[in-house]
């Protein structure tokens, strides 16, 4: 980072996202705020001209030419800017200051119109997770013992059975018996977060990802392709690498399932995204850095009666599902002290994943 860049750092304390522009209209510096509002560190920003970031830029550089040409001191606008890559677009109020600096000579500061929004809905999701888990947790307790019961008293029963009637009533309780064990599997399940020892380790997320995209190639070799949009400088940290395979691997499953016609056609495709993100709130604690994750797909999309409901436990989209597989990733991750949202259109379902780095 350059003096210039350093004699900023105060910035990186506000909510809104700050940059600093030279007169080529690339980015001298960003604050922690740009770098989450923008998906990017400013390792990769650095003299990147914003209004290449957007399919719609050319605006933005028309503003910055004026801001040069000294047509204006301050500028406000709202802005709708759209992103490449299938990334939503941002509605952002932005706000151009010329500076008197001949190198660096426009600040730009960005605020979503959406921001409230956004943490309103991160709240009642982390509030209806938890309520969720306890329900699981005492359903699963409540029926796992009565489920013993009536399984051993099948087996009793087939074992007093007289001989002359033991074929055909057997039949019977053969059914009482396989029932029973398919619902203890599905308890076990559901208990299987709370009942499994957290392993606390070294992690790269990137070898959790790796290890994803092989069985999901492996489990769908035509018509599929998984993209990978890395940020290599991720740092590691501590937490239960199973887990997160786990996590993740239920995700890109599900997208991988739903994209069974474009796997026909050919046009599949999952992309893995990693990023870091700056002065992250999660849960009403305000971290210094953050894991930012997307597991994206261009499938036909969430139904919308089921987008409020996707991580509620037995909610499935798909016939023959179990409804646990996104429910126990949200469970993983909130473990890492993380959550997992989603976004879900026609065309594009983005799974966003934050996980905190103490």
């Amino acid at each position: 980072m350059n003096i210039f860049s350093t004699s900023l750092g105060g910035l990186d304390l506000l909510a809104s996202a700050v940059l600093v522009l030279d007169v080529q209209g690339r980015i001298t510096f960003a604050n922690a705020a740009a770098e989450n509002l923008l998906e990017s560190s400013f390792k990769l920003l650095h003299t990147q001209r914003m209004a290449d970031l957007f399919v719609n830029g050319d605006k933005l550089a028309t503003i910055f030419k004026q801001a040069q040409q000294h047509q204006f001191y301050e500028k406000r606008e709202d802005l709708f800017l759209e992103r490449a890559g299938g990334r939503l677009p941002l509605q952002v109020n932005m706000i151009v200051t010329t500076l008197d600096d001949p190198e660096n000579p426009l600040l730009i500061e960005l605020r979503e119109n959406d921001q409230q929004l956004k943490l309103d809905r991160e709240e009642r999701l982390l509030g209806q997770t938890q309520a969720n888990k306890e329900l699981i947790r005492n359903l699963a307790h409540e029926i796992k013992n009565p489920l013993g019961g009536i399984r051993g008293a099948a087996q009793l029963l087939e074992m007093e059975l007289p001989d002359r009637h033991l074929k055909e009533l057997r039949e019977y309780t053969q059914v009482i018996i396989k029932e029973s064990d398919r619902l203890q599997t599905l308890v076990d399940r559901l208990l299987a977060p709370h009942r499994r020892p957290h392993i606390v380790g070294d992690v790269n997320i990137h070898e959790v990802f790796e290890r994803v995209r092989s069985l999901i190639v492996a489990e769908f070799p035509h018509g599929l392709t998984i993209k990978r949009d890395y940020d290599l400088s991720l740092p590691e940290f501590r937490g239960d690498k199973e887990q997160l395979i786990q996590a993740v691997l239920n995700i890109a499953h599900n997208a991988a399932q739903a994209l069974a016609s474009r796997r026909e056609q050919g046009d599949a495709e999952i992309i893995f995204r990693s990023r870091i993100l700056r002065s992250v709130t999660i849960a009403k604690v305000r971290y210094r850095l953050a894991l930012d994750l997307h597991i994206i797909d261009n499938g036909p999309g969430i139904p919308a009666e089921l987008k409020d409901r996707i991580f509620y436990p037995l909610v499935s989209g798909r016939e023959g599902g179990s409804g646990l597989g996104l429910t126990l990733a949200q469970t993983f991750v909130q473990q890492h002290m993380g959550v997992i949202e989603c976004d879900s259109r026609p065309g594009h379902t983005d799974f966003h994943i934050l996980i905190a780095l103490p």
